[in-house]
């Protein structure tokens, strides 16, 4: 199993910014995809951005324009830049590491811990 670390969460105004950061303990073919989700109390998991290994991404309708993935593959970090933060993006928001199709199944294996995300007005 792959471990995942998350860092970045924190407070912030709204039309702030924040940088996530997941680390995956090693590369497998189960860290071919990596992706952000997060939850709010008594709502599912909602996938907003993944990326596989050769660099496709895949963002979610309602953080485009906003949040940006990107990778460091030496590292095995993938990253969330969160842009323009407004309350609606209070959230934890978890890492998450799967196969290569899992960018587009949404079917990951492994999973971090979560980081909170709380953006004031």
């Amino acid at each position: 199993q792959v471990q995942l670390q998350e860092s970045g969460g924190g407070s912030v105004q709204s039309g702030g910014s924040l940088r996530l950061s997941c680390a995956a303990s090693l590369y497998t073919g189960y860290t071919a995809s990596m992706a952000w989700f997060r939850q709010v109390p008594g709502k599912g998991r909602e996938q907003i951005a993944a990326i596989d290994r050769d660099g496709t991404t895949s963002v979610a309708d309602s953080v485009q324009g906003r949040f940006t993935i990107s990778q460091d593959t030496a590292k095995n970090t993938v990253y969330l830049e969160m842009n323009n933060l407004n309350v609606e993006d209070t959230a934890m928001y978890y890492c998450a590491a799967g196969s290569r199709s899992a960018i587009w199944t949404g079917n990951f294996r492994d999973w971090g811990q979560g980081v909170q995300v709380t953006v004031s007005s």
